[in-house]
């Protein structure tokens, strides 16, 4: 159900980075009043540093929604929630909607269990919250597979990815956004589940590579829980774009199929 407010005034969080910037579009398209919060100045950008928490209170104040986007790699995770928590609790409790990844709880990697971690605590804090897990974005799996296509033959992991465009993510959070507070949402994926080989053979024919695909079983607990199938979310194929139709867009936009864009 649609919150009754006219005017929702919304914070996006890593509104300048890709997913957050397709939230920004997609909010903006319907009318709504967005601010972007980032590190750096640029149009339109409300400035704040979620790392030191320096302009994060004013960036929040008067809010009614914030989608937090951003993200650390290196451990900072809950920390960064933490400190948005912190000023959303002082700004009025806004609906707090954060992006998370399918296999949190299940693949033990570093990244998953700092996004884990981040979860609960979104969870815990009082606020109005709901948590969206999506699956691997298509920008990060072709990134993964199109070092390897320059060997001459390509080695890739026994497993499967349910790749999700950005965009088809974008539309979620901006629904998401604009609805009551739901806890944990459902799960958000690809519209398709397919073998690793099977993206790589689609890079390589995007890229005007072939190669010789050779799948490989790799050790350690975290392939375990990939083979497992444990970043998958099979009864949730809700996106639109295929992996083809992504590494097609590119092509057409003469982008290099090897630039990291995720």
């Amino acid at each position: 159900m649609a919150l009754e407010v006219v005017g929702v005034r919304i914070l996006v969080t890593g509104g300048t980075g890709r997913l957050g910037s397709a939230v920004v579009t997609r909010l903006r398209a319907a009318g709504e009043e967005v601010r972007v919060l980032s590190r750096r100045p640029g149009p339109d950008v409300v400035r704040g540093d979620l790392r030191t928490g320096r302009g994060i209170d004013s960036a929040v104040a008067g809010t009614d929604v914030v989608v937090h986007c951003a993200t650390d790699y290196v451990g900072r995770e809950a920390a960064l929630a933490r400190t948005l928590v912190e000023a959303a609790r002082w700004a009025g409790v806004p609906h707090l909607v954060y992006v998370s990844i399918v296999g949190v709880d299940r693949v033990p990697l570093g990244y998953y269990r700092a996004k884990h971690e981040t979860e609960e605590l979104v969870a815990a804090s009082g606020l109005p919250v709901t948590i969206q897990r999506a699956t691997q974005f298509h920008g990060l799996v072709r990134g993964l597979l199109a070092g390897a296509s320059r060997l001459p033959v390509v080695p890739v992991p026994r497993i499967s990815f349910q790749p999700v465009d950005v965009r088809d993510v974008a539309r979620r959070l901006a629904d998401l956004a604009l609805a009551d507070p739901a806890g944990r949402a459902p799960d958000f994926g690809g519209p398709e589940i397919l073998a690793a080989a099977e993206l790589a053979e689609a890079v390589g024919e995007a890229s005007g590579r072939r190669r010789r695909i050779v799948p490989v079983t790799v050790p350690g607990e975290a392939f375990r829980a990939y083979a497992g199938g444990g970043h998958l979310a099979p009864g949730h194929r809700d996106g639109e774009i295929t992996f083809r139709q992504y590494l097609a867009e590119r092509a057409a936009h003469g982008a290099p199929v090897h630039r990291d864009d995720s």
